[in-house]
């Protein structure tokens, strides 16, 4: 599909590096995050290396425009293994006049030491996991720093770096509305351009969804509780200049993640390191990858065969129009209805009509975007969006 072998030049090129391990799991956690007592960092770092040489010979003459070190706990990393990949990553391909180069870090002081390593190495947008600024909800949410040392951590990031994120997770057992409207106002007092305010959600295969199932998850709000949670994020982040672009993220304008806009948008991204998913065009098509979860099992795989590949293949039509519906729709800004032509697809007109009539979508200069009662309601109304 010759659309699709253009994509990351309408949206962009990235490269997302998975680091796995984390010095404790959280218990709401459900991402790839393995605690393990020893790294063979260097090993590590020669695996990453190998991966990247391997995509680069499959992506040519693409200009890389982020670079986002996810995980697991990427601030766990020694600055030296960030700053060869980062290396390599130069070496192989162009690079955008202004590549963003993303390092999500916890706030315990083992890791903040490490800040000044991460942008000598190349890195030039943190962000920080506070994830609560009280000292309770972060021992309920299993964080391993107080929010004393949350709090300098952030400003040690500040320091060194000029574009500085952190994440919130609110409707917490026993939260309030006066609380979470106290926690946010102490929230802007930090002066943040950036902010990701993730509602807790219980997922399958974390210690949360275990403790639920056993009736011992109390205090969790109810759903009328959550939305009003929700109401309360949307006005307090307008009112402090910081509205909402995507579901769970508020910036400042022009300090947008430009990481995370290639996945709502339908750009290209590798993805590197254990369980890191890509998705990137090529002339046979756009391609969704999925490497392997285990660290171990990864290394080995990429130390015999230069990739750590579990699975990849060619999306259809409909798996690629359906996936820039439902990434697309979490930005405030919504969808391009001619993206969608270009792909391939069209939205039925009537579907559009009726969910319009009901408030929770709304079609304006060729753009569809939900609404912001249809935020709420998001997950149906993808479901309703029929593409033919």
């Amino acid at each position: 599909m010759k659309n699709e072998t253009e994509t990351w030049q309408r949206s962009g090129f990235g490269i997302y590096v998975h680091w796995p391990f984390c010095a404790a799991k959280c218990p709401y956690c459900d991402f790839n995050s393995h605690v393990s007592a020893k790294v063979d960092q260097a090993r590590f770092r020669d695996a990453y290396l190998a991966e990247l040489r391997y995509w680069a010979e499959r992506t040519p003459g693409r200009r890389v425009s982020s670079v986002f070190f996810g995980g697991g706990t990427p601030s766990l990393m020694d600055p030296f293994v960030t700053h060869d990949i980062l290396a390599e990553i130069r070496g192989l391909w162009t690079m955008a006049n202004d590549l963003e180069v993303t390092l999500e870090a916890n706030p315990t002081s083992v890791e903040s030491a490490r800040f000044q390593g991460f942008m000598d190495a190349g890195v030039t947008r943190m962000s920080v996991g506070l994830q609560a600024l009280d000292d309770l909800s972060l021992k309920r949410l299993g964080r391993l720093h107080n929010a004393a040392e949350g709090r300098r951590a952030y400003e040690i990031a500040r320091s060194v770096c000029d574009r500085v994120s952190f994440d919130l997770i609110y409707a917490r057992q026993d939260q309030d509305l006066a609380d979470w409207r106290r926690e946010l106002s102490e929230a802007m007092t930090m002066g943040p351009d950036h902010l990701s305010l993730y509602q807790l959600t219980i997922e399958e295969g974390t210690a949360f969804w275990d403790r639920a199932q056993a009736g011992g998850l109390r205090g969790l709000p109810d759903e009328d509780r959550a939305v009003a949670l929700y109401e309360v994020t949307q006005e307090r982040c307008e009112a402090a200049g910081l509205p909402r672009y995507e579901v769970s993220n508020h910036a400042r304008p022009g300090q947008e993640s430009r990481h995370n806009l290639i996945y709502w948008q339908g750009g290209d991204w590798l993805g590197i390191g254990p369980g890191a998913h890509g998705r990137v065009g090529g002339a046979n098509g756009r391609r969704a990858t999925v490497n392997r979860a285990m660290p171990n099992d990864w290394l080995t795989a990429v130390e015999g065969q230069g990739v750590g590949l579990l699975h990849s293949e060619i999306l259809d039509r409909a798996d690629i129009i359906d996936e820039y519906v439902m990434m697309g729709l979490r930005r405030r800004q919504g969808i391009d209805l001619e993206r969608v032509k270009s792909l391939g697809g069209e939205i039925s007109a009537g579907t559009i009509a009726r969910l319009s009539e009901d408030g929770l979508i709304a079609l304006e200069a060729g753009r569809l975007r939900a609404t912001e009662r249809g935020t709420l309601l998001l997950n149906a109304i993808v479901a309703e969006l029929s593409v033919a």
